[in-house]
């Protein structure tokens, strides 16, 4: 088995690919050859010791992939050697070959190329949870998203569209509105040269939005829930704020940490607002959940009505250059490893 390591916290001169020996399925797993592996912000945080779910390096992360079923263990009936799969696990996806619990695959379908599966389950299945279970939201209302032109940013900004009247506002520079646009984005903010409290009150004739979807984190939570028309609700999926780029700066994430809002019970009755929080890496104890959701992306995917876009599938011998377009925010779409 060929996988990407972490070999210890810092920049991208800590990754190495290794090779060992290939895992064997126990029973009610399946064994799958890798295509393509998706890479995620929150792996980079890892590589960077800022990620505390992440396991002590050395280590191999990763949610997510897509690829072909070469081994089944005892008991599994779902699913068969040949079969084109996507696959979510806990860590350990960045490699050439995984071993899953067959209650983690999800096949593809045949119109579906395997970039597009790996493209699929994390950056989709955490949108779809914060607009559908989370906010739940209904034709009309109005959406922010922040970081409009990375995995999740399209992927919410395809979603929206599947709602009839939704109408989107998202961050991102100015060379990727284009982008942002073709993707469903209504009004494009420049946050290196707008101030997006005052371009969203602006727009919204000083009303506000009903959904924050804000995954930068420390102060501009508390300038998401001030942006909420009544009965809006701010959610929290990330604190992207707390990246400088390369290795992990504690001054900075300390000064970041101590912006974080405190949101009182009493102030939320009074406001009437609501505040949610979303991470995806916290609902293994709800694969049902997850596989429900996923199943529901696929069928959108096999409808039309989304299409995940591929920034660029990375070599694993380039995986310090992939993580780098996450980490210094050059991407638009997903970024995927590729073995070989």
């Amino acid at each position: 088995m060929k996988a990407v390591w972490i070999t210890r916290h810092g920049g991208g001169d800590v990754l190495e690919v290794r090779e060992t020996r290939d895992p064997t399925p126990g029973a009610g797993e399946v064994r799958v050859r890798v295509k393509y592996a998706g890479l995620n912000f929150a792996e980079v945080t890892a590589r960077q010791g800022l990620y505390p779910d992440a396991p002590k390096p050395p280590c191999i992360v990763g949610y997510e992939g897509s690829g072909v079923v070469d081994a089944v263990g005892s008991g599994v009936e779902n699913v068969a050697a040949g079969a084109r799969v996507i696959y979510l696990t806990r860590f350990g996806g960045h490699a050439d070959t995984v071993v899953v619990p067959a209650t983690q695959i999800v096949p593809m379908p045949e119109e579906m190329s395997f970039e597009d599966g790996a493209a699929l389950p994390v950056v989709y299945i955490t949108a779809h949870h914060m607009l559908f279970r989370i906010a739940r939201i209904r034709g009309g209302e109005h959406v922010l998203v922040h970081m409009a032109a990375g995995g999740v940013g399209t992927a919410v900004l395809q979603l929206c569209r599947t709602v009839e009247g939704v109408v989107t506002y998202g961050t991102a520079s100015a060379r990727k509105h284009d982008y942002v646009r073709e993707h469903g984005c209504d009004h494009p903010i420049d946050y290196h040269t707008q101030d997006y409290v005052e371009a969203v009150r602006k727009l919204t004739g000083g009303r506000g939005v009903d959904v924050v979807l804000d995954a930068l984190g420390a102060r501009d939570w508390k300038r998401g829930y001030d942006l909420l028309a009544p009965a809006g609700m701010l959610v929290a999926f990330g604190m992207a704020n707390v990246n400088k780029g390369g290795k992990r700066r504690m001054l900075h994430v300390l000064t970041q940490v101590v912006q974080i809002p405190r949101f009182s019970p009493f102030k939320l009755m009074s406001d009437n607002r609501a505040v949610a929080g979303v991470n995806v890496g916290h609902l293994w104890s709800e694969l049902g959940m997850l596989q429900g959701t996923l199943e529901s992306i696929v069928a959108l995917y096999r409808e039309g009505r989304i299409r995940p876009h591929v920034h660029r599938a990375f070599a694993f011998s380039e995986a310090a250059e992939a993580f780098g377009e996450l980490e210094y925010g050059r991407n638009v779409g997903k970024v995927l490893l590729k073995p070989g």
